[in-house]
């Protein structure tokens, strides 16, 4: 028997004690697990550094920091969450009562990217202990040094019965989704989330895809010109461009693209300094494949801010592309990276059908000072999250839910939504038997004409 096949029966013969569906024993999980990722913080954040060469505040801002938000929220909610939950019952089923019970899936299967190693592994699985189940969790071979402090935690913290840690890349993927999981929660490229789900089908397993695509950034002639530009240079940026909801590409009014271009390149040279390629501000680019992909993209259009790129340390500067037109191979696929591709248009209305035509994006951002524009936007374009006059942040609210729609993905998570990801809700009605109501007995003689009456 193979590892892998043993330790998934071994997870299912633990999901069977019900050791698992107790409450108290998740929030103490959950507890031990915050512990060990405050004792690890620097192990984290030198890990971090090594893979994508991440600053100490990145690094906690966007990784650890909101893993552990994610746990404190968690830990706080989870009792009333897993509480039977009474709803309403149709007269004609006097006298009963319904309720709506959570029960765990079993064993799910958590795989994760490379780009936010550590919070895209570690925020999933909180939400899968807090719903009770047992995990496999497979980290991304491009962040070697994150998957090997993820490893080292988790076995700190778990017997491999209860959370396992598979690591390695391909040939442990297909391993992996040979196997019949109970839930598999994937977070990575629609093209390998085409694959997860076809190897899903033939278990009818269910499956949430957080995937990504060409998020776009509006900025219309009624803007916070300056607030946006510092606003969008944050989000596009951030992780060197390698965040699935990154502004993608920009399309803004051309009464206010001038000013707004001068106002961007002002905010890079701020951010990341006049030669961003020489200091410590800068993550790098994952690996030389999606680094020389990156620079084959850098040739559409022409730039206009930045262009400059070190192979040695696999960095690019944030780089704005001009002269964008759909045509172009940067518009052809998800940047991933620091490239800014820009269009200017001249009605909204046009702005707003062309982005419908192409798939539904993961990410919306729209920068208005029109409450009447803002309200059209939201109500013409599908995507799955978004913000108005900012970028990234939507998916730091807990009270939200977090997930593409599409091509951009399916299934929600983040909060409550996490607990409700991870868990069936299980319907029952519970009949009094003081009373049994003839209507629903045969004969029925005239028993429609009452049914009509009841039931209106």
């Amino acid at each position: 028997m193979s590892e892998m096949k043993q330790t998934i029966m071994l997870q299912r013969a633990f999901f069977g004690t019900g050791k698992t569906k107790d409450v108290a024993f998740r929030i103490t999980k959950l507890c031990a697990l915050q512990d060990s990722i405050k004792r690890h913080e620097e192990e984290i954040l030198s890990a971090l550094r090594l893979d994508l060469n991440k600053s100490a505040f990145e690094s906690y801002e966007t990784e650890i920091g909101i893993v552990l938000e994610e746990i404190r929220y968690t830990v706080k909610h989870l009792p009333g969450w897993a509480k039977p939950r009474r709803v309403k019952t149709p007269i004609i089923h006097f006298p009963s009562s319904s309720y709506i019970y959570t029960e765990p899936y079993g064993s799910v299967l958590i795989m994760s990217p490379w780009n936010y190693p550590f919070q895209l592994a570690m925020a999933p699985l909180v939400g899968a202990l807090a719903g009770g189940n047992c995990c496999v969790v497979k980290p991304s071979e491009y962040s070697f040094h994150t998957s090997e402090i993820i490893e080292k935690i988790i076995r700190e913290v778990f017997r491999e019965e209860y959370v396992a840690v598979v690591r390695g890349g391909r040939a442990q993927n297909r391993s992996l989704l040979d196997e019949k999981f109970d839930y598999i929660f994937f977070t990575g490229s629609p093209k390998v989330g085409r694959i997860v789900m076809e190897a899903a089908s033939r278990h009818l397993t269910p499956v949430s895809l957080e995937l990504g695509g060409k998020s776009p950034c509006v900025v219309d002639k009624t803007a916070n010109v300056k607030l946006a530009a510092k606003r969008i240079v944050w989000g596009k940026f951030l992780n060197a461009g390698q965040t699935c909801v990154a502004p993608d590409y920009l399309l803004v009014h051309k009464s206010v693209k001038a000013e707004l271009m001068r106002e961007m390149k002002k905010y890079i040279t701020a951010f990341y300094g006049e030669y961003p390629l020489e200091g410590e501000k800068l993550p790098k680019i994952i690996n030389e494949k999606h680094f020389e992909r990156l620079l084959g993209l850098m040739e559409s259009g022409h730039i206009v801010a930045g262009g400059g790129y070190s192979r040695e340390s696999l960095k690019i500067a944030p780089t704005i592309l001009d002269d964008i037109t759909w045509e172009d191979a940067v518009m052809r696929e998800e940047i991933f990276g620091p490239l800014l591709p820009v269009m200017e248009f001249d009605k909204l209305k046009d702005v707003f059908a062309v982005i419908e035509e192409h798939p539904k994006p993961l990410a919306f951002y729209y920068f208005t000072t029109s409450k009447k524009n803002e309200a059209y936007a939201i109500r013409t374009v599908s995507f799955g999250g978004g913000c108005i006059n900012d970028t990234i942040i939507h998916l730091s609210n807990p009270n939200m839910p977090f997930g593409g729609v599409g091509e951009s993905g399916m299934g929600q998570y983040h909060g409550k939504n996490s607990y409700d990801t991870f868990t069936h809700q299980k319907s029952m009605m519970k009949k009094s038997n003081l009373v049994d109501v003839y209507l629903r007995y045969p004969p029925f003689k005239k028993h429609l004409k009452i049914l009509k009456k009841v039931m209106r």
